[in-house]
């Protein structure tokens, strides 16, 4: 930054809030306020900053584009175990009698609470169902 030739005077006007902020790192890094900020102007325009910011957030939306289709992938999991549970359930249990609904609906109970309990202890220790299904399946492989 430094060169042969006198330097240039500059005069800015800041939000006090922003002078608080230089006065602030200026003095913990014991630099001129002054050499702060032209160090900060010339970072500023420097031609390859735009450059690292794009590298920077291209790399973040990649880090995000990933997360989401591993969301999509096991939201797809969920729903689709969620159907062959249903189906199954539906095709191997009869429909009660009427008598009989009572003392299922009293049971029903006690059984959501143990399943509510499994899934919790399940979910505390894994592995996920998730984790067990390979990405490697093929999409459409039925």
């Amino acid at each position: 930054m430094a060169s042969n030739s006198k330097k240039k005077r500059l005069s800015v006007y800041l939000e006090p809030e922003v002078m608080k902020a230089l006065a602030d790192y200026a003095a913990r890094r014991d630099h001129s306020r002054s050499l702060v900020a032209e160090a900060a102007i010339a970072s500023f325009l420097s031609p390859d900053a735009a450059e690292r910011q794009e590298a920077a957030t291209t790399k973040r939306l990649d880090q995000l584009d990933r997360r989401m289709t591993r969301m999509e992938r096991d939201l797809g999991i969920s729903v689709e175990t969620l159907a062959v549970f249903v189906r199954f359930w539906l095709t191997t249990n009869p429909p009660l009698p009427e008598p009989a609904q009572a003392a299922a609906r009293a049971q029903a109970g006690e059984r959501y609470d143990a399943f509510v309990a499994a899934l919790g202890r399940r979910l505390a220790k894994g592995p996920k169902l998730r984790q067990e299904i390979s990405e490697d399946v093929p999409a459409g492989g039925n």
